[in-house]
Order: C-alpha cells, then structure tokens, then sequence
C-alpha cells in the first residue's frame, strides 16, 4: 500500500506524463498529467487535500500547525485574517487524510505491541454531567513508539468503549503478541473477552472453556477507592478475564500502568483547545471536538518529533522509514 503514489482518477493506472503546466495564483506552477492508458487529463492536485484551493500552502500549514499547538478556531481566524468557515473547511478536508492514514497503520503487521487504555473529559456545547456528557475521549497509545491507534470522542457508554475495542481487535490480528493495560477501567478487558474470544478444548466432558485468543493479555491496575471498595476487596493489579493457557509472556507488576499515556492526556490537554480547563473553548458539537481530533492524531503520529524518542512515532513503529513532510502530506490521494 503505497500512500504516496498518483493515479489516474478514471482508471487507476499509475502510467501517466506530463502534458503541460499551468500558472497558480499563490502555488507557483502545477503540471497536467495525461494518462497513457485513457488518455484522461487531471491536474496533479486532483483527489488531495490541494485540490481547489488557492490560499498559499504555507499559510494553510501554519494554521493547522497552530491548531495542534492549542490555538483556538477563533484566534486562529483572528490571528491569520481569515474565515472560521474557511479554517472548518480546511480541517473536514484534513479528516480525510486521517482516514487514509489510520488504514495504512492497520495494514501493518507487528511482532509485539503494548497498548495503554485511558479516557479524557471535556465539555461539549454546555456543562452537564459527566455521565451525559459526550465529551469523553478514549485514547489508546503504544507504550514503546508513543503511536496514538485511537482517539474518539462521544457519551462514555458501551458503544464508543465497544468502538475503540474494535481497533484493538484489527491489532491483535496483525500481531503475535498484544498487551492491554488500563487503570482501573474493567469494561476495556470485558468488551475485548466478548468480541475476541475462543473456546479451548480439554478433556474433560463439558462445555469448552472461554479464554481470549492467544498471545493477548490484558491487566488492569485498580487505584484507590476502586481496590478498597464495600464488597470483596479487588486486587491491586488483576487480569479482568481469562486467558488463553498457551499465551506466553508474564507482565510484571511494576509494568503495569498508564503513565506514558497520562503524560500524554496533559499534553493533549495543551495542544488541543478544547480540553483546556476552566476556559470557554471547550467544543460546541461533538463533531467538531472528532474533527479537531483526528487533526491531532496525523501531526503526532506522522509529523512531530516526540519528545522522548527523538523521531516520528510512525518511524518508531515501523510503518515509515522517514517521517512525512507537509508537502507529501496534502498529496496524499485522498480516495
């Protein structure tokens, strides 16, 4: 799966010349390409984030950029003198790319993946209660690379947690080896043993036995009040459901935890305007939060350097060899 390569809109066939250039008002000069095989003619921007804009591509960069550094939609427009309208316009585009992008990371296989489960609050639209609240984020993160597999907002019910499973689930069947770990969240292990099960034979009589399919672990470290409630005290760290017997791999005690994801839970909550506290930017609709979201989720995991591994995360788990520059970026086919 080549993210990278044009094709012919008509026909797909990747054999195609230049025909001639034309002048653009602010982007220089773009070519016409004519392809060999239909002789179908379309610009080289047909099908990308480019196609039919015509404000300078850096201007559009440094307004995406300022978005993910926690610039509001409004002081962005106000700081580059230009449109709300036209800066949602850029950002439904740009949820495009992300749609490109996350199934080009499922496309990948992985030897071992360690996944780390946390949610985030916001408001949206007013201030409710947290129940009846759409402004829960579930976040799902690779521990080593610091890859962001998950970032969806909505009511926290058993929908969206059932959602972001799904996502592990395409993991786990493109890895030998897949970790969940979560703090104190039970419904993360619950809803995966529902979908991603197996029946293990013995031989006893009797119905087989449920496990979870082999070589997935999931643990859940119960924090204060959720370790120390009324009933039967829980363990402090405990696997939710069982597991497969021929899965190898014991996790240690001191590994389980949501640290790096916590730490990532703060930083979103400064790059990202509407899970600031105690300000009025918090979202107004719940698909504007989704759409700001996935923005963030192709500059994390396809553009910025992280702090703590010194390169992309996408370079780190192994989907690229180099980490995508912003011209690559919008020419990305984006059907």
């Amino acid at each position: 799966m080549n993210i990278f390569a044009k094709k012919c809109p008509s026909c797909l066939s990747l054999n195609f010349k230049v025909k001639k250039y034309y002048p653009t008002k602010n982007n220089g000069n773009r070519a016409i390409l004519e392809c060999q095989e239909c002789n179908c003619r379309f610009s080289e921007t047909t099908n990308t984030f480019l196609c039919n804009l015509k404000k300078p591509i850096i201007m559009i960069w440094n307004v995406l950029n300022c978005r993910t550094e926690g610039l509001s939609l409004n002081a962005a427009a106000r700081s580059f003198g230009i449109s709300v309208n036209t800066i949602l316009d850029w950002e439904k585009k740009f949820s495009r790319i992300y749609n490109v992008l996350f199934l080009y990371s499922l496309a990948h296989s992985f030897m071992t993946l360690i996944i780390e489960g946390d949610e985030l609050y916001t408001k949206v639209k007013k201030n409710v209660d947290p129940d009846k609240s759409e402004g829960w984020t579930i976040v799902l993160m690779d521990r080593a690379t610091r890859f962001i597999f998950e970032l969806k907002c909505g009511k926290k019910d058993r929908r969206l947690f059932k959602k972001a499973i799904k996502t592990i689930v395409k993991l786990i069947n493109k890895t030998n080896d897949l970790s969940l770990i979560t703090d104190g969240e039970r419904r993360y292990g619950n809803v995966l043993f529902e979908i991603c099960n197996e029946l293990v034979g013995n031989d006893n009589s009797g119905q087989p036995k449920k496990t979870l399919k082999k070589g997935v672990k999931v643990r859940i470290k119960n924090k204060g009040s959720q370790s120390r409630n009324k009933g039967a005290k829980r363990a402090k760290y405990e696997a939710p459901c069982p597991e497969h017997p021929e899965t190898t791999g014991e996790i240690k005690n001191n590994d389980i935890h949501a640290n790096h994801i916590e730490a990532q839970n703060a930083a979103l909550r400064r790059k990202c305007s509407p899970f600031r506290r105690k300000t009025n930017t918090y979202a107004k609709v719940i698909t504007g939060l989704q759409r700001i979201l996935d923005v963030y989720w192709v500059f994390h995991n396809f553009i910025r350097v992280h702090y703590t591994t010194k390169e992309v995360p996408a370079v780190c788990l192994g989907l690229l060899t180099s980490r995508i520059s912003w011209k690559e970026l919008f020419c990305i086919e984006l059907s």
